[in-house]
């Protein structure tokens, strides 16, 4: 099952508390103030894994809590510190204090780490007070505790491309067919209930990770269908393949199709608006009109969208349209780079 929100509560070990203890040696008034420290709480720990899809390990376990530090000991020993608690997340994890809603850490990268919730510093013996004024020091320290909060985990897959558009577009076979996805597939409303990703080879060692954004629909960023559940996969995008339906048996005008899904888009968040998008006309293989294709082409130009018209059933101009999706991502890949040398020369 593909889960990828969820709230957990995190407690850090408290410190171990000082000890009270005399040293009794000859000669040593008192036998000396011999008390250790307590040991420090374990920490909670997030670490990005990528053998991991899914927040699922979360879903019927919601509170952690590590080791707490062992009390200190008379004859200057030291309580031994709480275990460390680890906890493994998909790469994409998004990591926010539930109270406040800021965001702790943002996990990308295999290995990346985040203490959650550090524990708490262990109390000082008596050993620790000693002075020349007070030989005999009576007191000691306890433990701090360890941090304890709710937090959640949100993720959002590391996809170079998303494919957009209405239920039944053609989402799951494009992915199909330009990855080795194997999406399930059939003709009814919101097929794909989850994210699909695929991987689409352009070169021997070039590669571009697509994923299929599920369930988009008029009213999606309010709650309507399951659009607003993965929205927010797009949102690591570089630039969106947008599907629309151009059959004789299409449920809506095309053009009409673009702009509710983009106004979607835009209520969701500004900055998905704003992604390049390549625009498929597909099914052209069930479309009799073809001076369509003309005016779609024409609309689009000059909204500066790259469009191409295929059939995913015949696969007519898939190779168009590889063309197009080279040509976005090296286009993204030099403004990237001329970006990075206007700030190194800042």
């Amino acid at each position: 099952m593909f889960i990828d929100k969820a709230k957990i509560y995190v407690k850090a070990g408290d410190g171990g508390n000082g000890c009270v203890a005399f040293l009794r040696e000859k000669y040593v008034p008192f036998g000396g103030p011999a008390g250790g420290d307590g040991g420090k709480g374990g920490d909670i720990i997030l670490i990005a894994d990528s053998s991991l899809q899914t927040l699922m390990d979360f879903r019927y376990k919601r509170h952690y809590k590590a080791e707490r530090g062992q009390h200190g000991q008379g004859g200057n020993k030291k309580g031994k510190d709480g275990e460390d608690l680890i906890l493994k997340v998909p790469v994409g994890t998004v990591v926010k204090d539930a109270e406040t809603g800021e965001i702790i850490a943002d996990l990308v990268k295999e290995g990346q780490s985040v203490v959650v919730a550090k524990g708490g510093k262990g109390g000082r013996g008596n050993a620790a007070f000693k002075s020349p004024t007070n030989q005999t020091p009576m007191v000691a320290e306890k433990g701090e505790p360890g941090e304890e909060k709710w937090i959640e985990l949100e993720l959002k897959l590391l996809a170079d491309v998303g494919i957009i558009g209405f239920p039944n577009a053609g989402k799951s076979t494009l992915i199909s067919i330009l990855s080795k996805a194997r999406p399930k597939i059939a003709d009814y409303p919101f097929t794909t209930l989850t994210p699909v990703l695929g991987v689409l080879q352009l070169d021997v060692n070039d590669y571009l990770v697509l994923a299929d954004i599920p369930g988009l629909i008029e009213g999606a960023s309010e709650g309507l269908g399951l659009g607003h559940e993965f929205l927010r996969h797009i949102e690591r995008t570089k630039f969106l393949i947008h599907l629309i339906d151009v059959s004789d048996f299409r449920e809506r005008d095309p053009i009409d199709a673009f702009i509710i899904i983009n106004k979607e888009l835009e209520k969701y968040s500004q900055d998905l608006i704003k992604k390049p998008q390549i625009v498929v006309a597909n099914k052209i293989d069930a479309l009799s009109d073809k001076s369509l294709l003309d005016n779609l082409e024409k609309y689009f130009s000059e909204r500066g969208c790259p469009f191409v018209a295929v059939s995913l059933i015949t696969r007519e101009n898939i190779d168009k349209l590889v063309k197009l999706i080279r040509e976005a991502r090296d286009k993204m890949k030099k403004e990237e780079t001329n970006e990075s040398v206007i700030l190194g020369n800042a």
